[in-house]
């Protein structure tokens, strides 16, 4: 696995030094839009709609479009905006696990720990899965701020990033308004459930249209169809770095004096009423 994003995950005073990874892959086979009579590729040419020239990758930059006219807007304008330039995944809160509705889940990646010491990352895993919490997180990656979960599997850390509250849409199905369902026709699905019950177990399940799908393709290779070669190109990758290990005692004690301090600010203004 390659990484995608380096930085850290704070708490408090707490650092923890961070390589992202995605955590899942696509093993779906890839079919490309081809000419039927020889099979070449078709391809597509990034022209401008107003003078209907091609135009080159490197003369390609972002726009927004307000309806009357268009913002265009650089890389180097992209990368001042503050939350662009962070290299950090703050935790602003833990929460129980239980009250994350899976449906916000999109993206899933794993953390590995990137520094000589993985102890603050050893700490951090630790304490949320004594604690059955779930740390919230905010974070900026690839022109986008994510709000996200991190939360632990198989003794790793993991970020979930989540849809933002307004990007899950609210359902509205009148027909399940006033539908009536019968105790007895109740009690005969739990029997059907029942005859169903089991540990769920992924590793039986597999894609089987993919299946068929590469069966399809081997036949016709057999058959001596021609054979389509696949580019492939190497992800650019920054070098590594060492990051420092904080005094972490240190770090977690000027947190809790600090967070005690700031729910004692209210208290006191309250007794002053």
């Amino acid at each position: 696995m390659h990484s995608i994003w380096k930085g850290a995950v704070s708490f408090g005073l707490v650092n923890v030094p961070v390589k992202l990874y995605a955590a899942t892959e696509n093993h779906d086979l890839t079919l490309h839009q081809v000419h039927a009579k020889d099979g070449g590729r078709i391809r597509y040419q990034k022209v401008c709609q107003l003078d209907g020239e091609v135009v080159p990758q490197s003369e390609i930059i972002k726009g927004f479009d307000d309806g009357h006219q268009v913002v265009t807007l650089t890389k180097d304008d992209m990368g001042d905006l503050p939350a662009e330039r962070s290299r950090e995944i703050e935790v602003v809160e833990f929460v129980p696990s239980e009250q994350i509705d899976p449906i916000m889940f999109d993206s899933t990646y794993y953390l590995e720990p990137d520094s000589k010491s993985a102890k603050a990352y050893v700490l951090l895993r630790r304490v949320l899965q004594e604690t059955n919490r779930t740390a919230i997180v905010k974070f900026a990656i690839r022109d986008k701020s994510h709000l996200a979960v991190l939360r632990v599997r198989a003794e790793v850390l993991v970020l979930q990033t989540l849809l933002w509250p307004d990007e899950v849409r609210k359902p509205d199905f009148p027909a399940l308004d006033n539908v009536k369902v019968s105790d007895r026709e109740i009690e005969m699905a739990k029997t059907l459930v029942t005859s169903f019950e089991a540990d769920f177990n992924p590793d039986q399940y597999q894609d089987e249209y993919q299946a068929q799908l590469r069966e399809l393709i081997d036949r016709k290779l057999a058959e001596g169809n021609g054979v389509t070669i696949k580019q492939t190109f190497d992800n650019e990758h920054g070098d590594d770095d060492d990051s420092g290990v904080v005094d972490l005692m240190t770090a977690l004690r000027k947190s809790v004096e600090a967070a005690k301090a700031k729910t004692a600010k209210p208290k006191a203004k309250a007794k002053a009423a």
